[in-house]
């Protein structure tokens, strides 16, 4: 941080350690990129331990939103940038699905979107103290930011001002009930998280949109978002998708060729992800990041966004624990 020839700094840590280090690299005069969650609940010194089986998530919710007002407040007033790592954003099939919204000025009726895969490698993941909830903010973060943010650019088109106006939501550990010679193929196995999340979002405008996440699904990592507007239906395949399909039958020959994120062989039919850093929007994303900081402008992807996202996530994990609507 004390390195002037550095002007931006890339949070790619857990999520316990976001907010923190945002701050802290803006008070040294930092612009950051900050990876997804934007911040979450990790638990405070009283907390009967493990959290996310102990502390009520309307506790949660009510802790999240005063952290994130003093993080963002923070974020402000150091005159920096702020970028929100959301790379669906940037994803082309997202991108055209903004081009079509603007040009013909639809309403959006209806989104379904989706990450899921099999479970996440790192430890961390299957803690709340860490990661700040499960495949509900890890994953389905994507999702929802993706929904949130067509809503938007729907609502610049029209003239519009369009926001979530209720939750619902519902979560669970689906793969809980399976023996362990049964969770060959399932890498997460939570402490105090969940593997399974729906999330239902109701717009001001009447809309709606639903958000899934599951850490049990396989076949390989599932972004995918369909849209459904008053002129037609747009879906975007991120991943999987079909550039390229194949049928193979010798798993060794394959050792050394990749296929696509996490499927747990490559022999079979697969959907073969072609030139992956485009396809998610990886490569735009940093491309609109270092043209922010050369000119001055604001990120595609900015503190709004991920201030949103984290605050419908924990209204969710909410909603789901009251078994209510919540209304925001």
């Amino acid at each position: 941080l004390a390195d002037r020839e550095i002007d931006v700094v890339d949070i790619c840590t857990p999520p316990a350690l976001h907010a923190a280090m945002i701050v802290e690299a803006m008070e040294a005069g930092k612009h950051v990129i900050c990876e997804k969650p934007f911040t979450g609940y990790f638990g405070r010194g009283d907390d009967k331990t493990p959290i996310g089986k102990h502390v009520p998530k309307s506790l949660m919710y009510e802790r999240v939103m005063e952290e994130m007002d003093k993080t963002c407040a923070a974020i402000k007033s150091s005159g920096r940038l702020f970028m929100y790592a959301e790379d669906w954003v940037y994803a082309p099939a997202v991108a055209k699905t903004v081009e079509i919204l603007k040009a013909t000025k639809d309403k959006i009726l209806f989104m379904k979107a989706e990450e899921s895969h099999s479970g996440s490698h790192a430890a961390h993941a299957a803690q709340w103290s860490t990661t700040g909830g499960g495949s509900l903010i890890r994953m389905g973060c994507h999702p929802l930011s993706t929904v949130l943010y067509l809503k938007q650019v729907e609502a610049r088109s029209r003239g519009e001002r369009i926001a979530v106006s209720g939750v619902t939501a519902d979560v669970g550990n689906v793969a809980a009930c399976l023996a362990p010679p049964e969770r060959r193929f399932i890498n997460a196995n939570p402490v105090d998280v969940e593997d399974w999340g729906m999330l239902t979002l109701t717009f001001s405008d009447g809309t709606k949109s639903t958000v899934f996440s599951g850490d049990m699904i396989m076949g390989g990592v599932r972004n995918v978002i369909e849209t459904y507007t008053s002129g037609g239906t747009l879906f975007a395949n991120i991943t999987p998708n079909n550039h390229m399909t194949s049928y193979l039958t010798d798993e060794e020959k394959l050792a050394g060729v990749y296929i696509t994120e996490k499927v747990d062989r490559k022999t079979g039919w697969q959907f073969i992800c072609l030139e992956e850093e485009w396809t998610r929007g990886y490569l735009q994303e940093i491309q609109d990041f270092m043209e922010c900081v050369a000119v001055g402008r604001q990120p595609r992807a900015g503190l709004d966004l991920a201030y949103e996202t984290t605050k419908i996530n924990y209204a969710g994990y909410w909603s789901a624990e009251d078994g209510r609507r919540i209304a925001l």
